[in-house]
């Protein structure tokens, strides 16, 4: 039988009849002659309320237990799922990660997948079970103990099945019905895509946009696993929801697939810096050993043999920066003469596959933005993508003003 892989997130099982809607969509696979890998996260909040238990018990916790505890909530929906296809006559079984087992490194609360045997699961199926349910976000390491992946975990558990099992589709359920060309709260003209490559979406799923885990895409485009996005809320059709594939699939590209945006960056900036080789070695590497996400970086022409050095990172992790670089600075790794973080920018980002072909696209945007009066900070490129930092109080004028100028709205 051909395999099916399902995931339904926190939201599409959120409650009893949640459960059950869901359960019914995997009863219409079954019926298509499907053997079917159903991936589920915690219900909806249900995570958090774990995590508030272990921080509340012990603040300083031991990331085994940890792992132990919050792993839980998947469990817990997994038994109610299988049960709830039992109840529908549909051969169902639950398992947990460690019963499959989902292999992983023992990195707790952050743990990568090492491999997924398909053997006992395989059996199963040659056995007349039809759906096997499988908790997401969870393994198990080598020395025996549970293991968690990362919020969105689920995501990248899914797209791991539908690669060890050779499946023919990998089905994204969550609250949304598939992937916009920019966020619709902000933009009334955003337009859902049929088909997205895998270049493009994981670009904009590290850009900001929600719909999918980062590492999930990435999997998902090394191993060639087409995958789809779509609502558990609206009626199943073999039209509904996005295709996340390789570009070969998409017969006409748009110069500009998306626009993606992250509200809550911050620019750093280390003023006068001594311009020698290793400086940035210097200033990177405390950064990266206190598990900072540097992402834009821009050095500015040195001058007297003093440069300054520009970055951006994460809102919440600035307290964290400027602890790691005064740091170094005491200990005489690096000297600088100031250092300003301006926690009141935003990233906006064009992102496109037709890019590669097309001229133009910077200096249209550029364009765009200062007609509008939008001040650029920072500008990184690369080859299908176009990222500036501005000032917050800007950023949705931004994204809706370079959604009209691309014409997004529109099918290519």
């Amino acid at each position: 039988m051909p395999i099916l892989v399902m995931k339904f997130g926190g939201t599409s099982v959120a409650t009893l009849d949640r459960i059950r809607r869901a359960a019914k969509r995997v009863g219409v696979e079954v019926a298509k002659g499907y053997d079917v890998i159903v991936i589920v996260s915690a219900m909806s909040g249900e995570t958090n309320k774990l995590v508030g238990f272990v921080e509340e018990t012990s603040p300083l916790f031991d990331a085994r237990e940890y792992d132990a505890v919050v792993s839980s909530g998947e469990n817990v929906t997994a038994g109610l799922m299988a049960l709830t296809l039992q109840e529908m006559d549909v051969p169902a079984r639950s398992w947990q990660g460690w019963q499959v087992p989902l292999k992983t490194t023992s990195a707790h609360s952050a743990a990568r997948i090492v491999e997924i045997p398909n053997e006992n699961i395989l059996q199963k199926f040659g056995e007349g079970m039809k759906v096997a349910v499988v908790a997401g976000f969870q393994g198990i390491s080598a020395e025996g103990r549970i293991t968690t992946l990362g919020r969105g975990g689920s995501d990248t558990t899914a797209v791991a099945f539908a690669a060890a099992f050779g499946a023919e589709r990998c089905d994204i359920y969550t609250d949304v019905d598939g992937v916009y060309t920019t966020d619709p709260r902000i933009c009334e003209k955003a337009r859902k895509l049929d088909k997205i490559a895998f270049e493009e979406m994981l670009e904009l799923a590290s850009l900001g946009a929600k719909v999918l885990q980062t590492r999930s895409v990435e999997l998902a485009m090394r191993y060639k696993v087409r995958l789809r996005v779509l609502s558990s809320f609206e009626e199943p059709s073999d039209e509904a929801g996005t295709l996340v594939c390789d570009e070969e699939e998409i017969m006409e590209l748009n110069v500009v697939s998306g626009v993606a945006y992250s509200r809550d960056e911050a620019k750093m900036t280390l003023v006068s810096v001594a311009d020698r080789p290793g400086i940035a070695s210097a200033i990177f590497s405390p950064l990266s050993e206190a598990g900072i996400q540097v992402d834009m970086i821009v050095q500015n022409i040195s001058e007297d043999g003093r440069t300054d050095m520009t970055f951006s990172c994460p809102t919440n992790q600035v307290a964290r920066a400027e602890q790691a670089l005064n740091e170094a600075k005491d200990a005489g790794g690096i000297n600088f003469h100031e250092l300003i973080a301006d926690t009141g920018v935003a990233k906006v980002s064009v992102v496109g596959i037709g890019m590669r072909s097309h001229t133009g696209v910077a200096a249209k945007m550029f364009e765009v933005l200062a007609r509008e009066g939008v001040n650029i900070k920072v500008i990184t490129t690369s080859e299908i993508k176009i990222s500036v930092l501005i000032d917050r109080k800007y950023m949705e004028l931004a994204v809706q003003a370079l959604h009209d100028a691309f014409e997004l709205e529109k099918a290519a």
